[in-house]
């Protein structure tokens, strides 16, 4: 959604790298990208004004004279600013203290309303929530129908005493505030927690129905009002807010469609502009692609720092711990890496989601983002489906896979023998390095990434190195011997490498217990 604001800010910010002093120009000239980038996002103007004033205001005080690094502070107001006109804190629901907690669905047709309702119930299920949805949208075609098919599948009973219209000819007959009334009735007599009513919506602003979404809101009396809006509208966004904000008095904003492609400035003025904080953010089609808006995080991932809080909190939640702590035991004990570990590794990432959306979390995803976007989903389905067609006996013992045996997977698989040998080398590689990390010894060939121990654990098995077998030539040995007599004889001293000025001629790589393989990193 984000992808080209982060993109213009983060050119504007490289600009200021290497200045140890940034004068009135250069901050005028940042402040002036900023700007540029936030307008083409489609952020409000006056949101736009009142953030780069204040960003100016900052970046010419003393925070960022007195720094010594004065683009990373920059950085660091911008992203501040932004988590101000994102709303700040995160907010979360506020539960009634007597339930049923009532949570009333506002918005405009078509910005997700219904599909947002069975998101949002669904939700709450798995935070130990008892949710009911209230089908009180009885003049869209359909509606009733389509909440009922999205409860079902979030396991989500659905109040529907009335069918609601099939079809944009047929006249709406239901009084929608009655059967909204009903739905609290009904949760009350069956000790449901929570209560989501769904309203209609209508395809623009109109007094019918401001006036039918307030005489809901009147009789249910709701804890929480959320608007609803299509994070696509752009600067229209504003506009519909304010309008709803008068109507009904909403008191969060629900922004859907954030998987999308358009500029998303809405995100950035709507709660600026109504005072009410966005609460939630749905990002995909599926029931699962929604989560809690985190102003902190939003900002971080529009200035390419990345999200791995909510990464992580997708681990947490997804990650089986019983298959964690076998491969933990696995690993203490120093057994070999199979194919069926890595196939369950596999299935354990495919439970988080998207592997393209967890990438974009990363740090620095901007500078990867082609790749990203021409990633191919299916590949995971592929690697799954080779190592399925292997036999049990050769994902356990993968070097018994012959050339025959090869051939046979991949015509089972439905791929070519290239990408069956492609992934037995990688799953090789993989393998090596788990051995080494099981063993403490870190990641091969990188000493920086030893394991527990650091290089003490390197150098295990190091301490009486294994010596040179002497030249079978009488001559030559006796050379060898003076040699090594010499160099015993020679006084020890520090390394003169180039750290130190000199050369690095009598620098002995092995005098460091290095893991093996890296003194061939070295040049020695």
């Amino acid at each position: 959604m984000f992808n080209s604001l982060s993109d213009r800010l983060t050119a504007t910010f490289k600009n200021l790298r290497g200045k140890g002093r940034l004068s009135e120009a250069d901050v005028d000239s940042t402040v002036r990208e900023i700007r540029r980038a936030l307008l083409d996002a489609d952020v409000a103007v006056s949101v736009v004004r009142e953030f780069t004033a204040k960003v100016r205001e900052r970046a010419l005080g003393s925070e960022v004279n007195e720094a010594l690094n004065p683009a990373q502070q920059i950085v660091k107001i911008v992203n501040e600013e932004l988590v101000t006109i994102l709303g700040g804190a995160t907010r979360r629901i506020n539960l009634a203290k007597n339930p049923p907690t009532v949570i009333m669905l506002a918005g405009l047709q078509g910005a997700g309303k219904t599909t947002l309702a069975g998101k949002l119930s669904k939700w709450l299920k798995g935070q130990g929530h008892s949710p009911l949805l209230v089908a009180a949208d009885l003049q869209r075609p359909n509606a009733v129908k389509q909440l009922q098919i999205n409860g079902e599948r979030a396991g989500v009973p659905v109040f529907a005493p009335h069918p609601g219209v099939s079809s944009e000819f047929e006249h709406a007959t239901g009084d929608p505030v009655a059967v909204a009334q009903a739905g609290i009735a009904e949760a009350k007599a069956k000790l449901y927690d929570v209560v989501i009513v769904d309203t209609a919506g209508r395809l623009g602003i109109d007094a019918e129905l401001m006036a039918q979404a307030a005489n809901i809101r009147a009789a249910i009396n709701p804890d929480e009002v959320l608007f609803v809006i299509d994070a696509m509208i752009g600067q229209d966004a504003v506009n519909t807010a304010q309008a709803f904000n008068e109507g009904v008095n909403f008191t969060g904003v629900v922004l859907t469609k954030l998987d999308g492609d358009a500029r998303g400035g809405a995100a950035l003025s709507v709660a600026s502009i109504t005072g009410k904080p966005v609460m939630f953010a749905s990002t995909g089609e599926s029931l699962d692609d929604f989560e809690l808006f985190h102003p902190d995080r939003m900002a971080g991932r529009i200035l390419d720092m990345g999200d791995v809080l909510t990464l992580i909190e997708q681990a947490e939640k997804n990650w089986d711990k019983g298959e964690a702590e076998r491969m933990a035991r696995k690993f203490a004990d120093q057994e070999d890496f199979t194919l069926d570990d890595f196939l369950s590794q596999m299935q354990q990432i495919r439970k988080m989601g998207s592997m393209k959306k967890m990438l974009m979390m990363m740090p620095g995803a901007a500078n990867m983002r082609q790749q990203l976007e021409n990633f191919d989903e299916r590949e995971i389905d592929r690697v799954e489906a080779i190592v399925r067609s292997m036999t049990a006996h050769e994902r356990s013992a993968p070097k018994i896979i012959n050339g025959s045996r090869r051939a046979r997977i991949a015509k089972g698989s439905g791929v070519q023998v290239s990408e069956v040998n492609g992934l037995l080398e990688r799953f090789g590689q993989a393998q090596k390095m788990m051995k080494k990390m099981a063993q403490g010894g870190g990641i091969p060939g990188m000493p920086g990434m030893a394991g527990p121990g650091g290089f003490a654990s390197a150098r295990k098995g190091k301490q009486n190195p294994k010596k040179k077998a002497r030249s079978g030539n009488p001559a030559k040995a006796a050379a060898e011997l003076k040699a090594a007599q010499e160099k015993a004889n020679k006084p020890k001293s520090l390394p003169s490498g180039a750290a130190f000025g000199g050369a690095t001629e009598d620098f002995d790589p092995s005098s460091l217990n290095l893991p093996k393989g890296f003194e061939k990193f070295l040049g020695k």
